[in-house]
């Protein structure tokens, strides 16, 4: 195992138990009636990256596939059309997660105020239409994808160790990779616009609040924060996403994928789940207290299983 891919599989385990703290945070506060809309859809986003990051190549999901006795064609098509799934609903979700910032922190005086209430009443609505169009979008993969048969006159481009993509035609590919670029242009395009949005509103706020604090204050004003947060995670989504697209992009292309790159291409897309939840964690003061209430309860052999599971997952592999 080349260090790359120890990097990877470190990455992966990481992000996995970050994701898991929060989605457990966040399905306690949502059982415990002291939720708020933005946490249905925080505790929708880690699943989704949790699942995302199970899924992909020859990772977990894929592990507990082959020891239930699948064969290798149902562990391929299980795996990838699960995780074209998540990677598809984690855009959508991170788009609508913008909305509804943007909505919430405006103005009463603003065009947006008047959707405050319209939009937590439609958040369950957004969501079955996000999963209905992604279930049914990527379920065309169910018929291009199977396992690596090592035949060169099928002209398969091995996505996996052990699962390949078989060709389109390029009437299908065309059609499939149009939807798929004005989506992620449409959604990004409305992640900038209501993440500037937000940043013009706090620093407006801001702004009005230095009659009224003084220099020390506006530093560590959560508005401030709030603002740092936002930027971080819409630039590093929309960096993130876009490098992976462009590989995902030429491999299709060119009909093929080298070993290298797809690693790469495995760091950069867990790159977005594994920051975002430790993000969350240092920004969010519920996290923090919650995690300060807790952690005199946890029993340190458990802490310490915890700390050194990362490193137990790269011998699964």
């Amino acid at each position: 195992m080349s260090s790359l891919e120890n990097v990877f599989y470190i990455q992966a385990g990481l992000g996995v138990l970050a994701n898991m703290f929060l989605l457990f945070f966040y399905t306690s506060i949502i059982l415990g009636d002291r939720s708020k809309p933005m946490d249905l859809i925080s505790c929708q986003l880690t699943f989704i990256h949790i699942m995302m990051i199970l899924s992909e190549g020859d990772n977990l999901l894929a592990n507990i596939l082959e020891s239930l006795k699948f064969g290798n064609d149902v562990k391929c098509k299980t795996t990838f059309y699960i995780n074209r799934v998540m990677r598809g609903l984690s855009i959508c979700i991170t788009c609508l997660l913008s909305v509804f910032q943007a909505v919430t922190i405006s103005p009463s005086t603003s065009l947006l105020a008047k959707f405050k209430n319209k939009v937590k009443t439609h958040i369950i609505s957004a969501f079955f239409y996000f999963w209905s169009f992604n279930l049914s979008f990527s379920s065309r993969l169910i018929f291009y994808v199977a396992g690596f048969t090592n035949v060169s006159e099928t002209y398969q481009m091995k996505v996996t160790k052990s699962c390949s993509l078989y060709p389109m035609n390029y009437i299908i590919r065309g059609s499939i990779l149009t939807v798929i670029i004005a989506r992620d242009v449409f959604l990004v395009g409305v992640m900038l616009t209501t993440s500037t949005y937000m940043v013009i509103t706090l620093c407006r706020h801001q702004m009005q609040c230095k009659h009224l604090h003084n220099i020390s204050y506006l530093r560590a004003s959560p508005e401030k924060r709030a603002t740092q947060t936002i930027l971080l995670l819409v630039v590093f989504f929309v960096v993130m996403y876009w490098l992976d697209f462009i590989i995902s992009f030429t491999s299709t292309l060119s009909w093929k994928y080298v070993p290298v790159v797809l690693t790469v291409q495995k760091l950069v897309m867990y790159a977005y789940p594994t920051l975002t939840p430790l993000v969350q964690i240092t920004s969010d003061k519920r996290i923090i207290m919650y995690t300060e209430k807790h952690a005199l309860q946890v029993p340190p052999d458990f802490l310490k299983m915890i700390i050194s599971l990362p490193l137990k997952i790269i011998h699964l592999f």
